[in-house]
């Protein structure tokens, strides 16, 4: 076995994942083709064989379906008892999630993974339930059917005609620690259906007349087996890939065919499915970007594209490489991806060219090691007949081949005047600098010519016999070999490198367009702006016109562009319709709809295609390189989460609008039907007391009963008051009417009105000489007042005194109403301006809106209201009100 040094940074990723593993628990999921092949019995089996070891082994839920042998399996096995749910008369049994984890075993054996849970438990889906289990450290042993897993749902509908519903995400059977196929013949399956081991007798007959039928368990087995075979492969090439082995394990048939802008790859392509199909194989399709192949014309760069789509619709895995060696490149990616056998097209060009040039062919078969080479031939290539003339082609343009005659001239006259002083060595380092200049600035082509004319022009001016191409000392023609091999090859390197650079400065250039696109839409809100965020990155990157086509709420597709964007025709808004309806790429490039201007991408989310992005070259038919779309499909992924985001987000506030709209209303529901209902009940005793004129009613009873009914009729005014003032202020009904006035004036008519409510209590009163006209609106601060001193009632024991007080502060008038009460609980200080928040319910009587609307009053006159303990016990509630403007001259009596 060839192993070398493996990466090490693919090491540390790998030692991260493993080190957030071990924090998890470990999941080991029994996996079976259909019900009935022995899934729980053998979990049971292995789950004694953990007790055995020692192993705390408990039995979270199990469902044997009458079987005698699964059942005797379970004694000896502790057990968590089932939670009873009750479901539309029913008593359903579940799995109790929060016992198991009270318990917190060893090892747990939830069967039915896929199973769906009765309303009412934490979560849906049973599979959320042992999510939570491993994330709490507990190892899980499970059961599942192949039809249940999500991606093989449409497939198994297909061959039984049964819709699943019950299903789990493929990524969960990816990410288990351990899958062992459980597996039956089919025959045997049957027997034991016949025999009544899977289900009883009747429901036995109906199901293999109908689910179990002989064809479908073989095809649900194959499903089964392909899948785990998917999965021991896919460990496998973790193995090779973290011990970096080369050398190719064929375990399992992989095709590689080699792509070439050649119409013959066409044939390659179709003889490579062919195969695949025979041998039931995976396949893969690879074109090498060579720089030579960078400088091909449009027409052959396009039809390699359209042989790569060709493989990707026949079902084919596409990847471009780049690199200087098709033959290396092409070995480097088979070692990758673990390939057994490539196919190649058999060589129509003469024999000569894999002489001076060398042979892909010979290279792949000489160092192919254990990879089976398969030569395929095609129809001739009319391209070929043109191969000299494009050998010839120029590559830049006359301007560059013009100004390399110039740096060749002027390397000329330089090495012309160091002649007198230098070594003729010395010389031929100056047109080895030339020749570096031109490769660097004008290409492959002014480079080779600028070698070429060197050493004619080294051997013209410097060598003897002097201005002319004879040579007297046969050396020169070693030293004239040897110069143009250098320079050439020098030209060849310093063309590679810049090739390299611009190739680096390309995918550079990509990254930081997909990270400059992610950081905009991440720091943006709403679709619109995500969606012209997203449609000018794109078109910036793919020299495009984008648009982006995002549903309204009645379904109807409406389009977000640029403003420098036009809209989409009725013919293009049909293409985006279907693509958006089907969740499928369509359009330009394709084989859906190839007719349209534009390329159109689903922008798929968990919850369904969330819109479509249409993209339109300014180069009219220019397609798309596979590698390009998967650069496109990376910024449509970027921007389907971006929009599932903004989405999500509006679903969250007016979720959020919705539950605090029902916590209002059943707090008001709460609060006024009891605040109501009470005055209304002492109203309607007293008065229905008075009119039954009872003779043995006193008149101080009959008077009693008066003053009752009058106050709790003030009370049901406050409250109705309140309420309607609560109103307009959270809709901004009420005008602020400031006036210029005396806060005196207003404390003093609150105290007379309250002079009833305050019986019995000190109101110390304290105003200082110099306070100041202040701009308020009377009525409102005279509100504020009054339930703030009411406030003060309520929440303080009788007789104890209130301190109210006033004064100057810098840009306005502070007021102050303290009590001698029982203070305020910790963080209740902002709570209780909060509509419906009482801090005392069972204490008082009341709707919890009186200081609400006080800091709405405060605050639509400019000011602030809060509230704090007192160092010596009792509550104070301040508020500020502004002194905007110049107070009106006061005019006295004296003057």
């Amino acid at each position: 076995m060839d192993e070398q040094r493996p990466d090490p940074d693919a090491i540390l990723a790998r030692l991260r994942a493993d080190e957030n593993r071990e924090r998890r628990g470990k999941l080991k999921i029994f996996f079976g083709a259909t019900a009935g092949v022995g899934k729980t019995y053998s979990m049971l089996d292995a789950a004694h064989m953990r007790q055995a070891e020692g192993i705390d082994v408990v039995v979270g839920y199990i469902e044997p379906h009458g079987r005698a042998e699964t059942e005797a399996l379970l004694h000896g096995l502790e057990a968590i008892p089932s939670r009873l749910v009750d479901y539309q008369g029913a008593a359903l049994r579940e799995f109790d999630l929060d016992a198991a984890i009270a318990r917190h075993p060893q090892l747990i054996l939830v069967d039915e993974l896929a199973h769906t849970n009765a309303p009412g438990m934490r979560h849906p889906k049973r599979y959320q339930d042992v999510e939570e289990l491993l994330a709490a450290g507990i190892n899980v042993y499970t059961t599942v059917n192949v039809q249940h897993l999500e991606s093989l749902t449409d497939i198994v509908s297909q061959i039984t005609g049964v819709v699943v519903r019950e299903t789990i995400p493929d990524s969960l059977l990816e990410q288990a620690d351990e899958v062992e196929m459980v597996d039956l013949a089919p025959d045997d399956l049957l027997q034991r259906l016949k025999e009544g081991k899977v289900y009883v007798p009747g429901q036995a007959e109906r199901a293999m007349q109908n689910f179990f039928r002989k064809g479908n368990l073989m095809a649900l087995r194959e499903l089964a087996l392909r899948r785990t075979a998917d999965r021991v492969d896919e460990q496998m090439q973790d193995y090779r890939r973290d011990h970096a082995v080369k050398q190719t394990w064929p375990a399992a048939e992989r095709i590689l065919v080699s792509i070439s802008p050649s119409p013959l790859s066409r044939r390659l392509v179709r003889a490579a499915k062919r195969m695949a199909s025979g041998l039931r194989a995976e396949w893969l399709a690879v074109y090498i970007e060579t720089p030579s192949h960078a400088r091909l014309p449009e027409k052959d760069r396009d039809r390699a594209i359209q042989t790569l789509r060709l493989a990707e619709q026949l079902g084919a895995e596409t990847a471009i490489r780049f690199g200087h060696n098709v033959s290396q490149e092409l070995l480097a990616y088979a070692h990758e991806r673990n390939v057994s056998k490539i196919i190649v097209g058999k060589p129509s060009h003469p024999r000569w060219r894999d002489i001076v040039f060398g042979s892909v062919l010979d290279e792949l078969v000489r160092h192919s090691e254990k990879i089976d080479i398969y030569v395929i031939s095609g129809d001739p290539d009319p391209a070929r007949s043109t191969l000299p003339i494009q050998m010839l082609r120029r590559t830049s343009g006359w301007r560059a081949y013009a100004n390399t005659l110039l740096v060749f001239v002027l390397c000329t006259l330089l090495a012309r005047l160091m002649l007198p002083y230098f070594d003729l060595a010395n010389l031929i380092m100056v047109y080895l600098v030339g020749v570096v200049f031109a490769a660097a600035r004008y290409g492959r082509g002014p480079s080779m010519l600028a070698a070429l004319l060197s050493v004619l022009a080294f051997d013209f001016f410097f060598v003897t016999p002097y201005l002319t191409f004879a040579v007297s000392d046969s050396q020169y023609i070693v030293t004239f070999i040897i110069m143009l091999l250098v320079g050439m090859t020098i030209s060849t390197l310093t063309v590679r490198i810049k090739q390299q650079a611009e190739a680096a400065r390309e995918r550079e250039r990509h990254t930081a367009n997909l990270y400059a696109m992610s950081r905009d839409l991440a720091n943006s809100q709403g679709t619109a702006t995500l969606a012209a965020i997203a449609a000018q990155h794109i078109s910036e990157v793919f020299d495009s016109r984008a648009v982006v086509v995002l549903p309204d709420a009645q379904g109807n597709l409406s389009i977000h562009v640029p403003e420098s964007a036009a809209g989409l025709t009725v013919h293009e808004q049909g293409v985006a319709r279907w693509v958006y309806d089907h969740g499928q790429a369509a359009g330009l490039g394709t084989q859906a709809l190839p007719g349209a201007q534009g390329l159109y991408l689903p922008l798929r989310t968990l919850q369904g295609t969330a819109g479509v992005i249409g993209i339109f070259p300014n180069q009219a038919q220019r397609l798309f390189s596979p590698d390009q779309m998967h650069l496109v499909e990376t910024f449509a992924n970027q921007t389907s989460l971006a929009v599932e985001r903004a989405q999500l987000a509006e679903e969250a506030e007016q979720a959020h609008m919705q539950i605090e709209t029902e916590r209002l209303r059943n707090s008001l529901l709460s609060s006024v039907s009891h605040d109501l209902r009470t005055p209304l009940a002492v109203i309607t005793g007293a008065a229905s007391s008075l009119l039954e004129n009872d003779a043995t009613l006193t008149p101080e009873s009959r008077h009693e009963l008066a003053q009752v009914t009058y106050e709790e009729a003030e009370r049901l005014n406050r409250l109705v008051s309140n309420l309607l003032d609560m109103t307009r202020l959270q809709s901004g009904g009420i005008h602020v009417n400031k006036e210029w006035q005396l806060l005196e004036e207003v404390i003093g008519a609150t105290l007379n009105r309250l002079e009833k409510r305050l019986a019995g209590r000190s109101v110390s009163v304290t105003l200082p000489d110099d306070l100041p006209l202040v701009p308020f609106d009377s009525t409102l601060i005279d509100q504020v007042l009054v339930n703030l001193l009411d406030n003060a009632v309520k929440y303080t024991p009788p007789g104890s005194p209130i301190d109210l007080s006033a004064r100057r502060i810098e840009g306005g008038v502070l007021v102050e109403i303290a009590d001698h009460g029982p203070g305020l609980r910790a963080g209740d200080e902002q709570r209780i301006f909060d509509k419906f928040y009482r801090a005392q319910p069972a204490a008082t009587r009341g709707a919890g809106l009186g200081l609400a609307i006080c800091r709405g009053i405060v605050e639509i006159h400019g000011g602030r209201i809060w509230a704090e303990n007192r160092p010596d016990g009792g509550a104070v509630f301040r508020f500020t009100l502004p002194l905007d403007g110049e107070p009106p001259e006061v005019v006295t009596d004296d003057e």
